[in-house]
């Protein structure tokens, strides 16, 4: 059974989807199971290469909260996240990520640069992958076959 904050991020990623953003959403949910925050990719539509989806709902939630940590919260994003938003989920001291497909070209998590397996790495959080990833790697798959000739 696919988790409803997974299935919520999927949401967020087929709406990015729709904006011409690459597919990729994100929840953050608290420690006691509410929705802090969602969001998908807006890099195109800002103009701004750090304005993915995790981070944009990592912002969201502290901006919620009135605070740059977000302790006990839990994040859900579709794709593994690459190395910058790994940094920042370790700055907001996320507890627990989920995450849905690997990204073995752009991954920062189990892939490349590995930054919480990092000996400077300053936070780790519970890392839990393949949540929701058929449905995650498909849509990534579809979205970037349809702009290929």
């Amino acid at each position: 059974m696919q988790s409803p904050f997974m299935s919520l991020a999927l949401e967020e990623a087929r709406a990015a989807a729709a904006r011409g953003e690459v597919p990729v959403g994100a929840v953050v949910v608290s420690a006691e199971g509410e929705v802090l925050a969602f969001a998908g990719n807006e890099t195109r539509a800002l103009c701004d290469p750090s304005a993915h989806a995790e981070v944009q709902a990592i912002r969201a939630a502290c901006a919620a909260l009135g605070s740059e940590r977000l302790p006990g919260a839990s994040l859900y994003v579709t794709l593994e996240p690459c190395a910058a938003c790994a940094g920042v989920i370790a700055a907001a001291r996320v507890a627990r990520l989920y995450y849905g497909a690997s990204d073995p070209k752009s991954g920062g998590v189990a892939q490349g640069a590995r930054v919480f397996s990092h000996p400077q790495a300053h936070w780790v959080p519970e890392v839990y992958s393949g949540i929701g990833e058929t449905e995650s790697a498909d849509l990534l798959r579809d979205f970037f076959a349809g702009r290929r000739f």
